[in-house]
């Protein structure tokens, strides 16, 4: 089937606009198609195998992101312990608590764990019901993007677009995993398709959808769903197909309804009195608006991030890896998402200048300008922000670059009888194949003859497509085939091998063993080569490094390199990581002052462990059978089974006995609540029964509120009964010192 284009001369939404016009609703007395064959057939005009290739993709992707669900478990435990405690709990469920004892929230709105929640409400607590509704999201992802790119272009540009979406290794990783971001990928790839729509045909309902999906989107990650408002909202004003007065209005009405679908959670929250609901975790003052614009806002960008581990490093290297422009194409990032960037950002000035004439309305070029907006924008703050950047951020550029892939692809296969348009292809072929053979190179050891088939594939099918106007339609279309072979075999090979690994933690990451190297210290990989770690180097780097991980107050990472935390490292990390992917140590169980309370193994994912001891900042602990017979013990008569310093090692024994255990500073252990007073009183009620040593970053840095997680510690030891199970240290808070 041949597209056709609308030239500059034609009428806004006439048979010969760029890409065939939306289907025309049928008209009266005329027989309306059954239901199931509308669903298999699709749109009258498309070639017979368009809409069973658009399912069949979908069906490919569910499979695919099925496939080893479980094997990561509760994937990240801090996550999954606020879904058990919103399952049991609605007040947990609306406010996002940690806990089902309502003592502190998560860092961020609740509306992204709603879905799990449900799930786990429906079908009990585990690693599917968690995980399923990821899955999903990312299924619907792929559709929305097909969908957007399809209106306007070819089915084959629809079905690359939702083919690179899905077979991008940071979306099979993220669309699999408990974190914010596949909500968040969802509702931004939605408003997008949504403000293309409101430029087909002028209707104020797509504007008003388009603000609630980004109104929405804020409740799933806060200001990084404002960060597409502004090429969105200038698109629709230049571009839209009624008059300037009307489009003003209905922009306003979309803000209108980005207001009140974000706005409504956060009114209820900051009206609530303070006292009975619970503390909103990772602001130093108890507000929502506080954590909103500091620690998960401005603080991003700046690096300002009051009761953090610690910003970037402006435009040098940082605890979070290097900023600048090139920083997505980074050791750091540019596995997890950069492999057709560079085809990605060619295509979209081609396709940007083989509109330049079109009318104002141009709905192709309005495409470009808002999926290509949406790249150019989100990818610049990402490369620049200096606060905390974790490598997994990058999935929400995996809608906007499939989405120029194929717009850009389908439209210049079209003109490949112009000459520009053949070269302009063949570079994108050519750029997609170099920068996967550098991206291969990087993890030579990772099936080591991949990389020469994508190089000389990518350049055997770039000669062709030069020559695509002139050869055959035969010939052509399989340079072409060879060409979107080459550029996505790299791709496809991280994402195969992160859907069969397991990912835990709060920092995991796509692709093979050393596939992304960033750390705290700068540098860093993936410990147990899964799942996102601490680490630093490669995994044979990482044998030797990891010698090293006991800390001596340099503020290194076990096997990393670099500035670490100010103060000391890690205390308790004896990593020895060896090269196939198994990283062992022991852990003290005890904070020195340099660092972060200590202990336990480094294990698979990046999992810190110990035989039940506490866990670290950023993975939870390993609960042993005797410490969870311990806690769960006399369990109903206390509202917290337990207390520990930090999100993760609260979480890892809430999941583990299925009883709320109260995460003192919330997620760093540095927001000052409870207070010692507080957490005084919660004893003296007897609503504690045990405390939990280690854990979190304790008292050593975060702000001037850090200390209070250091002196409940301190008040605990100094009063109460210490009891030993095993590796882990508990402090029974019902009895005395010497009782």
């Amino acid at each position: 089937m041949t597209t056709h284009y609308d030239q500059p001369t034609t009428e806004q939404d006439s048979p010969g606009a760029w890409g065939p016009p939306p289907t025309a609703p049928p008209q009266a007395g005329e027989p309306r198609q059954p239901l199931i064959r509308r669903l298999w057939r699709g749109r009258p005009e498309d070639p017979r195998w368009a809409r069973p290739a658009f399912l069949g993709l979908l069906a490919l992707t569910l499979v695919t992101y099925l496939y080893n669900l479980s094997a990561s478990g509760y994937a990240n435990s801090f996550y999954s312990a606020a879904v058990q405690a919103g399952s049991k709990s609605w007040k947990a469920f609306f406010f996002g608590s940690l806990d089902a004892g309502n003592a502190i929230t998560v860092d961020k709105p609740s509306a992204f764990m709603w879905p799990m929640e449900l799930s786990v409400r429906i079908f009990g607590l585990n690693s599917w019901a968690i995980l399923t509704p990821e899955v999903l999201m990312g299924v619907g992802t792929v559709a929305v993007v097909y969908a957007g790119v399809r209106r306007r272009f070819s089915p084959a540009a629809g079905l690359i677009a939702g083919a690179v979406l899905a077979l991008t290794p940071v979306a099979a990783l993220m669309f699999r995993f408990n974190n914010p971001d596949a909500l968040l990928a969802l509702l931004m790839a939605l408003a997008c398709y949504f403000v293309v729509r409101a430029v087909e045909d002028g209707r104020t309902r797509w504007l008003v959808w388009a603000g609630a999906a980004i109104g929405f989107a804020f409740l799933a990650k806060t200001l990084q769903a404002f960060l597409i408002l502004p090429p969105l909202a200038v698109v629709y004003a230049v571009c839209g197909p009624v008059r300037l007065r009307k489009r003003l209005v209905q922009l306003g009405l979309a803000t209108v309804a980005l207001v009140v679908a974000g706005g409504w959670w956060v009114a209820i929250v900051e009206l609530w009195p303070a006292a009975s609901r619970p503390y909103i975790g990772g602001s130093q003052n108890n507000s929502f608006l506080e954590l909103t614009f500091g620690y998960n806002g401005l603080g991003r960008i700046n690096g300002d991030e009051t009761g953090s581990v610690g910003g970037g490093g402006g435009n040098g290297s940082g605890r979070w890896g290097a900023t600048g422009w090139d920083r997505m194409f980074s050791s750091e990032i540019g596995s997890q998402i950069s492999w057709l960037l560079p085809a990605a950002l060619i295509l979209l000035v081609a396709g940007l200048w083989a509109t330049r004439k079109a009318r104002r309305t141009s709905v192709t070029r309005a495409s470009f300008l808002v999926w290509g907006g949406s790249l150019l924008i989100t990818m610049v703050v990402f490369s620049y922000m200096a606060g905390i950047f974790h490598q997994y951020y990058t999935v929400a550029l995996a809608p906007y670059i499939a989405a120029v892939t194929g717009m850009g692809a389908g439209l210049l296969w079209e003109k490949r009888k112009e000459t520009w348009a053949s070269l302009t292809l063949a570079a994108a072929v050519v750029a997609a194949a170099a920068w996967g053979y550098v991206l291969l190179n990087r993890t030579s050891s990772y099936l080591p003859w991949l990389k020469w088939l994508v190089l000389v594939g990518g350049l055997a099918a770039a000669f062709g497509l030069i020559f695509a106007g002139r050869i055959s339609r035969r010939l052509a279309l399989g340079a072409a085939a060879v060409g979107l072979v080459a550029a996505l075999a790299g791709p496809t090979a991280y994402t195969l091998s992160t859907v069969n690994s397991a990912h835990t933690g709060s920092i995991p990451t796509a692709g093979p063993a050393g596939a992304s190297m960033m750390g705290f210290g700068g540098g860093g990989g993936r410990p147990g080569g899964m799942g996102g770690g601490f680490g630093g180097g490669t995994p044979g780097q990482q044998n030797q490094q990891g010698q090293q991980g006991q800390q001596n107050g340099n503020g290194n990472m076990p096997g990393g390199q670099g500035q670490g935390f100010p103060g000391g490292g890690m205390p308790g990390q004896n990593g020895n990581s060896q090269g196939q992917g198994q990283s062992q140590g022991q852990g003290q169980n005890q904070q020195n002052g340099n660092g972060f309370p200590g202990g336990g193994q480094l294990g698979e994912g990046g999992r810190m462990g110990g035989g039940g001891g506490a866990g670290g900042l950023l993975n939870g602990a390993n609960v042993s059978s005797a410490a969870k017979k311990l806690l769960e013990k006399d369990a109903d008569k206390y509202t917290w089974v337990a207390a520990s310093i930090g999100s993760q090692n609260a979480a890892s024994y809430q999941l583990a006995t299925g009883d709320p255990v109260m995460a003192i500073g919330g997620f760093n252990g540095t927001d000052p609540s409870p207070t010692l007073a507080q957490f005084k009183k919660y004893v003296a009620d007897g609503k504690i029964h045990y405390f939990i040593a280690g854990g979190g970053m304790g008292g050593g840095m975060g702000g001037s509120n850090s200390g209070t997680s250091s002196r409940i510690t301190s008040w605990v030891q100094s009063n109460f009964k210490k009891v030993t199970v095993g590796s882990a240290t508990f402090y029974d808070l019902t009895q005395k010192a010497g009782d």
